[in-house]
């Protein structure tokens, strides 16, 4: 008579395997996207007219970024720390110099008359900048502006922006708008 060889007990693999699976997609870490978040404008209506408007050049501060990763603000170089101070100090105009941004009186309902800068942030950059470089400007610039609508917000309602209503946050953004400027990349390397 023939020995019976034994056999390999192959109920729990399923179960092995089974366990190894789960531990594998819990240890796992996925890779977040960076990127921008920002509310665009709406689209524009099919009839609706294109307009060409025309900015004074005092009233534009250009943040160049090259494909080396080095920033201008102006004329003028600056780190990635010091962008924030300059767009502020551009858009408030606070000794009226006739070369930074004009102010234009509005009436702002809920607040009345108040001079509201017509100030304008364009940013450009190379194709080779790193996009690392170019979330740090862009969080920068944003930040200038938040810091200028924090100034006002605490100095006509006692409170952050982020801490006030609608209906004043619109207040706030009408008195400190947002006019940031992105040109298409350049590749600057490729010019003669």
């Amino acid at each position: 008579m023939a020995k019976k060889t034994p056999e390999i007990n192959a109920s729990s693999q399923a179960d092995i395997a089974f366990l190894l699976l789960v531990f594998f997609l819990i240890t796992t870490t996925m890779d977040v996207d960076k990127g921008i978040q920002r509310r665009l404008p709406p689209m524009p209506e099919e009839n609706q007219q294109e307009q060409d408007v025309k900015i004074n050049r005092r009233n534009i501060v250009v943040v160049k970024i090259n494909s080396q990763d080095r920033i201008m603000v102006g004329t003028s170089p600056a780190e990635v720390g010091e962008i924030k101070d300059k767009i502020v100090e551009f858009l408030t105009n606070p000794t009226d110099d006739p070369n930074m941004p004009e102010k234009e009186t509005k009436f702002i309902e809920g607040l009345g008359n108040y001079p509201v800068s017509r100030g304008v942030v364009s940013l450009q950059n190379d194709k080779g900048t790193l996009y690392n470089t170019y979330i740090q400007v862009q969080n920068e610039i944003v930040r200038a502006i938040n810091q200028i609508r924090d100034q006002f917000a605490q100095e006509h309602y006692g409170k952050k922006f982020a801490q006030l209503d609608e209906d004043k946050q619109k207040i706030v953004k009408e008195a400190v708008p947002q006019n940031i400027s992105e040109a298409e990349p350049k590749d600057v390397k490729g010019k003669k």
